[in-house]
């Protein structure tokens, strides 16, 4: 019995260390990943490299909590707005985790182009939805689920996002104008900019008469604030 206690322990003990591991992993880098080119864009600590879209630093509605970083609806809403990146880029792999509320609804936004014109990052950003499949208003058209090209492709085939509170796995593989994204490792898009496919998706969206949409392979990331609980980690990327 004692010596049956003992391997109990030390089972206990190697999965407590291996999930104390795995969670040190959260915002970092592998030695091969740093070798690949991989850049991380949240340090996990802070919301260095990041700003409220056309404002000098971060709104107070995103802070960091958890290794993650979480915009709260705030009463003030001065201290909202998207969260971008400070730097633009431009071809690039691009990879991240987000956890959505109940009902919740939210984005990731990349070809976003800053410039006192343009209101909201949405104006000339392409927005890989993040929702609340189930309860979320949103949720009724095919093209608005989680995971989708927001408002030009997508279907509940290949929009399977996980339980409300628990993590997501984001990919936007965007490469001289191609789009191709990922949700839970299942491709939910694939399109080219300035395409045949493309220009016939834009004509029937809400953007088809938008001057900027779209129109700027070289831009920032943003983080959407949609009025909804939402947080983000691990956001890697990759210039190619």
């Amino acid at each position: 019995m004692i010596q049956m206690k003992k391997i109990s322990l030390s089972i206990c003990s190697c999965l407590f260390l291996a999930a104390t591991a795995f969670a040190q992993q959260a915002n970092s880098l592998t030695s091969q990943e740093k070798k690949d080119g991989w850049k991380l864009l949240f340090d996990g600590k802070s919301t260095k490299g990041w700003h409220t879209y056309r404002k000098d630093k971060a709104g107070a509605a995103w802070t960091v909590q958890d290794g993650a970083l979480v915009f709260n609806s705030p009463s003030d809403k001065s201290e909202g707005g998207d969260l971008v990146t400070d730097k633009e880029y431009e071809n690039y792999d691009l990879t991240l985790e987000w956890k959505i509320s109940e009902g919740g609804n939210s984005g990731i936004i990349f070809g976003v182009k800053e410039d006192p014109k343009y209101g909201a990052s949405y104006e000339t950003g392409i927005e890989m939805q993040v929702l609340d499949n189930i309860k979320a208003e949103d949720r009724h058209y095919p093209n608005h689920l989680a995971g989708t090209l927001y408002d030009l492709i997508g279907s509940a085939e290949v929009s399977k996002p996980k339980a409300v509170g628990e993590w997501n796995q984001a990919r936007i593989l965007y490469n001289k104008g191609e789009i191709t994204l990922w949700l839970n490792g299942v491709q939910t898009a694939n399109v080219k900019i300035g395409s045949p496919e493309w220009l016939n998706l834009l004509a029937k969206s809400k953007f088809h008469d938008w001057e900027g949409f779209a129109k700027y392979p070289k831009g920032k990331i943003a983080l959407q604030d949609h009025g909804h609980e939402v947080a983000f980690r691990n956001i890697k990327i990759k210039q190619l």
